[in-house]
């Protein structure tokens, strides 16, 4: 007869007590029932493991074999553990790749709020333009993608928020002046500071603006850095400001009609881990909580 689990945890929870009774107790089984798996492991071992009858002192066999007893039971109990805690996303590991606009201002707040209900789950984040983005799901190299994205074979997609598109220029900038009535036609003479979303912008009077620029930069960090120098103006959606610097404002146009989408894309739910759905979850409540919050239409960052 091969050595059962069930067997391993009898026998320690036996020498644990020293009594058939109160290990029966323990374990919610009839004294003779402790007592039959006891002998069968006894005669598998094929040497008593207690000195008397009463259980309370181990042999020299038993006691070597209750230590490893002890750390067999423990390891098959860490493990269910962990297995319960992957299955109710309370542990596991979770990667997500985001540009770089949304893991400033729209991650933070949903990180906030996973991390304070899922403290075990890993988390790996990495920001990257949106043609990445898409590489590294298509490889299976990122569990959820968070972005302006295309659309992917066999990925599911969750709309977060849609939001306009804007001048960014400093608030010293001559296009500041008169900001209510801005439009394209304004911008004949700027220098525009074009970025990977300039290329969703599709209204034929900015693509003759684009087409005249000299200078591209992927990386918002380093995008504002030149406006707030002075180089020139960028286009981006309301949403990628931030509200702490105060020497730039985003200038809304009066005939743009173009919208940032930002989607969360993914493997179908029923194929990803459980910490992946409870995180799609979390960032769905969290932005729907903040759709309300509606920005100036001056934005000063």
């Amino acid at each position: 007869m091969a050595v059962k689990l069930e067997m391993l945890k009898c026998f320690s929870t036996v020498a644990q007590h020293g009594s058939l009774a109160d290990a029966a107790e323990a374990l919610g089984r009839t004294p003779s029932a402790v007592s039959m798996m006891l002998k069968q492991f006894e005669d598998h071992v094929g040497s008593p493991l207690f000195e008397t009858g009463r259980k309370s002192r181990l042999t020299a066999v038993g006691a070597l074999i209750f230590e490893e007893a002890q750390r067999g039971v423990r390891h098959f109990e860490n493990t269910v553990a962990v297995i319960e805690g992957i299955s109710r996303s309370e542990m596991g590991y979770l990667r997500l790749a985001v540009t770089p606009s949304v893991a400033a201002t729209i991650l933070p707040p949903v990180i906030h709020a996973f991390t304070a209900n899922h403290p075990k789950v890993q988390i790996d984040i990495r920001d990257m333009d949106s043609a990445a983005i898409t590489n590294e799901l298509i490889r299976e190299r990122a569990d959820i993608g968070i972005g302006s994205l295309p659309e992917i074979d066999g990925m599911a997609r969750v709309e977060l928020f849609s939001d306009a598109f804007g001048v960014v220029c400093r608030k010293d900038d001559p296009l500041a002046r008169d900001w209510d009535q801005l439009t394209w036609s304004h911008m004949a003479d700027v220098v525009l500071i074009a970025n990977g979303l300039c290329d969703t912008i599709t209204d034929p009077d900015f693509e003759e603006i684009l087409s005249r620029s000299r200078l591209r930069v992927p990386n918002t960090t380093s995008l504002l850095s030149l406006v707030r120098e002075g180089v020139g103006i960028t286009v981006l959606p309301r949403m990628v400001l931030s509200e702490r610097q105060g020497d730039l404002v985003f200038l809304p146009l009066t005939d743009l009609t173009a919208r940032r989408k930002v989607e969360a894309v993914s493997a179908p739910a029923h194929l990803l881990m459980p910490a992946a759905r409870a995180f799609l979850s979390t960032l769905s409540e969290t932005v729907r909580d903040n759709k309300h919050k509606e920005k100036p239409i001056i934005q000063k960052i």
